[in-house]
């Protein structure tokens, strides 16, 4: 076998019964039927992919704000226990806690020095902004407008549901 000069293929050689040869070109390829049953089955699997990344795209925002909650209110924390150890300076009325995020971002003065709590606000990703619902220690438990006093609590301005069929507002 050899490809000729015409890019056909390989080219056989065959002789018939008196001796003479015959060359004869055989194509190489996929027919119509076969590529159409190709992309039906891999239209197919791509439909059966679809909702578990929907399903992997929804988990790790989840993850995502579950770990931007958890950092804010540990910064929450960290603000309240200084100022329960008298090393920063509050409101009488602010019961230690912070009056904004902001403040967790810009940091206070403790001994001379700079001490920031937060690096910067998170952004919410179901929300894609960074606008948080905040909760004083004045406010309802469920209270989803912010008295304006100081930050007891964080939640997400979400409507949507979760996974585990809880709203992210509540978490």
């Amino acid at each position: 076998m050899r490809a000729n000069a015409a890019g056909q293929g390989p080219e056989r050689c065959s002789t018939r019964p008196d001796g003479t040869a015959v060359r004869s070109h055989t194509q190489d390829g996929l027919t119509l039927v076969e590529l159409i049953i190709t992309i039906a089955i891999i239209s197919i699997l791509a439909c059966a992919a679809l909702p578990v990344v929907k399903y992997q795209v929804k988990r790790t925002k989840e993850r995502e704000l579950r770990q931007d909650l958890w950092e804010m209110r540990d910064a929450i924390d960290r603000y309240k226990d200084a100022a329960d150890r008298g090393a920063i300076q509050i409101k009488a009325d602010s019961l230690g806690y912070p009056p904004d995020l902001q403040t967790l971002v810009d940091g206070v003065n403790v001994q001379e020095k700079k001490v920031r709590f937060l690096r910067a606000i998170p952004v919410d990703p179901m929300t894609n902004s960074a606008d948080w619902g905040l909760r004083s220690n004045q406010d309802e438990p469920d209270s989803t407008t912010w008295g304006g006093q100081n930050v007891f609590d964080v939640y997400s301005k979400s409507d949507g549901t979760a996974l585990d069929g809880t709203k992210y507002s509540t978490w």
